[in-house]
Order: structure tokens, then sequence, then C-alpha cells
């Protein structure tokens, strides 16, 4: 798979007109994710068999799409293979797979990720930016967060803000303050 590396990907992954952030898997060539049970994400792969990977270097959608609904004008339709598919507007690629789930659980899904089709809209430079890395973190954690209230969460939350402070730009320090609103 070319833009799946090893390791976790954090991507903005798009089903049937819905968006989340999420890590796939990607090791010894097989692509995974684990789902939350009972979240739209879910729903929608069981109910459609596949799934979008959207490369997105915005750390405000990802905070945008982990906490509320994104608006039908936000994604473009796909055909891959005889199936309509929904990706971002503004996704600089995207990968397009078959989603096979191989377990549930009441706490997850576990799926199987086969490529179709990636494609690269446009080519840039981006740079390592601490600031953004800690706004994917952050997101993580602010989503268990609202869960659970668990204290050690909010203390990871406040570490990162500082690397956001310290280190990001505008764009991840309107994230910062999009992300602190939904935990208030």
């Amino acid at each position: 798979m070319g833009l799946l590396k090893p390791g976790i990907n954090e991507v903005i992954a798009t089903t049937e007109f819905n968006a989340a952030p999420m890590g796939i898997i990607f090791r010894e060539g097989v692509a995974r994710m684990v789902v939350f049970s009972g979240s739209h994400t879910a729903k929608n792969i069981e109910k459609n068999g596949w799934l979008v990977a959207n490369f997105v270097y915005d750390p405000v959608l990802y905070v945008k799409t982990a906490f509320e609904d994104l608006s039908h004008d936000a994604f473009l339709e796909e055909t891959v293979n005889g199936r309509k598919m929904h990706r971002l507007k503004d996704t600089k690629a995207w990968s397009a797979f078959t989603a096979t789930i191989d377990k549930k659980t009441t706490e997850a899904v576990m799926v199987t990720l086969t490529l179709e089709k990636e494609i690269i809209e446009e080519v840039s430079l981006h740079p390592v930016n601490r600031g953004f890395n800690s706004i994917i973190d952050m997101t993580v954690h602010a989503t268990r967060y609202m869960m659970s209230r668990d204290p050690h969460l909010r203390e990871q939350i406040d570490y990162h803000a500082g690397i956001v402070r310290k280190c990001g730009g505008k764009r991840e320090l309107d994230a910062l303050e999009l992300l602190m609103r939904y935990i208030s």
C-alpha cells in the first residue's frame, strides 16, 4: 500500500456521510482498525462494508470530526469498483477500502481493510509539527475523557495543550480552543 506506512496511521475515516478521526494499523502489509461499537463508523461499516481513509493536515478538522457531524456538502461521492463511497472534499489524498468485520465485542469492532483505490489529490510538504501531533493525541484523550471524566486523561490533555501553545501555529491554536470548548 502506497499511502499507509507501517505503524498506526492517523486519518479521518469516512463512511456514509460520516467522518471521524481514526488510526489505521498497518503491519506486515495488512491494514486493520479497531472501531468503537455503536459508533456511526461501526454501524456504517457493518451496513455498507467500505471505508475511505482521508489524509488531511487540518488540525481543526480532526477535532471537529471527533465531536460533531459534518454537513453533507463536506463530502464527495466516488464510485470505486461499482460501489458508491464518500470521501472528504478537502483531502490531500485518499484510500478506499473494503471493510470486513473480523470480530465484534460489546466495546469494539475489529475490521480488516482491503485496498480498492488510492488517489493523491494534492502533493504538498508537511513538516513535522509537534503542535499538530499534540492535537492528534489530545483528540484521542478527549474522546475518552468525555466518556469517563478520568482525571489522568485530563492531565494528558493539559500536557499536550502546553505543547500546542508552544509549538503550534494558528490552526493548531484554533483546534486547541475548539477542543477545550468541547470538553468543558
